[in-house]
């Protein structure tokens, strides 16, 4: 198939020119690239006013980063377990979906933190309370000294005592800390948050985009603790994320409900290889008639091609009028290039991270007590771990522990930006035992192979965090160029930023833009 790799003159002409080994092209008025929740959130919301949309999913089953995975007869998920509360749009959806009944708080006894001790041997304690993304607000707490000690809490407590540069703004995060605070609070406190929330080292996030609002109140307080204090103050009442009884894979399924409801054709196991424009467009060829159950849209004729590889089936083509990227980093980025939309800086772009979860299903009464709480994070260095963070889900979610009954559920991450990650070439028994004695060493309790009931792996080699610094300008100069070639939309969370707060509410923006032109063709306003 010359379209994964070559340019677009092969698929200028239409479906009579096509190559002889290739199905006929379909139509439709939107093509969506990706079913996970960006993509499937776009697809209903075009779908909504009586577009027809198709979405094309490379894997074999929807969802991406909020997937399920069946284990020991438990329905888990496979990703995103939570959602953060900020915007509302999250749990607004989950309202539309039917879904509002069943939205959970999590156990609130929080996480702890494991570094490298004396002797050779990790050392654990909780996390402060007083904090933003590790940052203390009272450096001088017992729970901040339990952890970076008398020299290093003094050391902190020098920001308090240091002037603000009042001309500028700080923009890593992690310089930042280094510099107020020193060393320890950084390598202690801050960089295993980043690295378990970002998958990101703490110097390449932008401040701005991980502690919206920071900046401002160090200025008006006069230091970086005094101003995360602040900020810790304002919050609203109430948990900062929540999560969805019976999982947030529930969500998928609440979508494709919807989307089947409202006849969007979901295409699984075909991955897009190509995206190109399409001569017809160009020609002015009249639109072909469509079946929209809206008579304000005005179907125009066909302006893209998409190009779907299917194993061992025919190549997929699709001819659309509106196409909206909402795959992983790495292909949408090639999809843009090859789409001829002037993207000049495609390559100037930083590499994804590769990110793995391993969950556990576990018989381990020594865990009833939670002993680390809802989970662990773990600072670099960590001696005899791999693992950056540990989530003990059946502590934290009250519904999964009913479910499970006297067995625990516990998910380790692995992955850190610039690093190899250390599950690479491993079987799948290699890994569930080196996740087992991770879990043991993470949760201060004996586990061997005798306590394990199943185990499982879900993978992410293209993670890429759009909080690091410089990204906010790329995303902002990708979407410029895209609002000047109405019709083609990007989003995900490479340009929309981590979690489901961020993806859902940029994926619906995505597809109104798309909405507009559908029923007002010719306004590009």
């Amino acid at each position: 198939m010359s379209a994964a790799t070559g340019g677009n003159d092969a698929h200028m002409d239409d479906a009579a020119d096509a190559d002889e080994h290739a199905a006929p092209p379909r139509t439709a008025d939107v093509v969506v690239v990706g079913g996970g929740v960006a993509g499937l959130v776009a697809a209903l919301e075009c779908a909504k006013i009586g577009l027809q949309v198709t979405v094309l999913e490379r894997r074999d089953a929807i969802g991406g980063c909020a997937g399920r995975i069946e284990l020991d007869e438990l329905t888990l998920d496979s990703g995103a377990e939570s959602f953060a509360t900020r915007g509302g749009s999250v749990a607004e959806l989950l309202e539309h979906l039917g879904l509002a009944d069943d939205i959970v708080k999590p156990n609130p006894a929080g996480a702890w933190l494991v570094w490298p001790g004396g002797g050779g041997a990790p050392d654990a304690a909780p996390l402060p309370r007083t904090g933003m993304l590790g940052i203390p607000a009272n450096p001088l707490g017992d729970d901040v000294r339990r952890i970076i000690g008398w020299r290093g809490a003094i050391r902190a407590y020098a920001d308090r005592l240091m002037p603000i540069l009042r001309i500028g703004r700080a923009h890593s995060l992690g310089r930042l800390v280094r510099s107020r605070m020193g060393a320890l609070v950084l390598d202690r406190l801050v960089t295993p948050i980043s690295a378990g929330v970002y998958s990101s080292d703490p110097n390449e996030l932008e401040l701005d985009l991980v502690a919206p609002g920071l900046n401002e109140a160090m200025t008006r307080v006069g230091s970086l603790s005094g101003g995360v204090g602040q900020l810790v103050e304002e919050r609203k009442a109430g948990s900062a994320v929540l999560g969805l009884r019976g999982g947030m894979h529930r969500l998928v399924d609440a979508l494709a409900a919807e989307l089947d409801r409202f006849g969007v054709e979901v295409v699984t196991g075909a991955e897009a290889t190509a995206l190109g424009r399409l001569a017809s467009r160009a020609e002015g060829r009249p639109a072909k008639p469509g079946a929209s159950r809206n008579p304000a849209i005005q179907h125009e004729a066909p302006a893209w091609w998409v190009e779907a590889d299917r194993g061992d089936e025919p190549p997929l083509r699709i001819d659309a009028t509106h196409v909206i990227v909402a795959a992983p980093a790495d292909t949408s980025r090639r999809l843009l290039d090859e789409a001829e939309i002037g993207w000049a800086d495609a390559s100037e772009w930083p590499a994804a991270a590769s990110v793995e979860l391993v969950t556990l299903v576990l018989d381990a009464p020594a865990l009833d007590a939670a002993p680390r709480g809802t989970g662990v994070l773990v600072a670099a260095g960590t001696p005899g771990v791999a693992a950056k963070a540990l989530t003990h889900s059946t502590a934290k979610w009250r519904w999964l522990a009913d479910a499970a009954g006297p067995r625990h559920v516990v998910r380790l991450s692995y992955g850190r930006a610039g690093e190899p990650n250390p599950l690479g070439g491993r079987t799948d028994d290699e890994v569930a035992a080196l996740a087992l004695a991770d879990a043991s060493t993470l949760l201060g309790v004996p586990l061997d192979a005798s306590h394990l009931r199943a185990a499982g792996r879900s993978a992410w080699r293209d993670a890429l965090s759009q909080a690091a610094i410089g990204q906010r300008d790329r995303v902002r100069a990708l979407e410029d160029l895209l609002a000047g070639e109405p019709g083609i939309e990007a989003t995900g969370s490479w340009v929309a930023g981590t979690g489901l707060a961020s993806v859902i509410p940029h994926a619906l923006e995505a597809a109104r833009r798309i909405r507009h032109l559908a029923v007002s063709p010719g306004d590009d306003a």
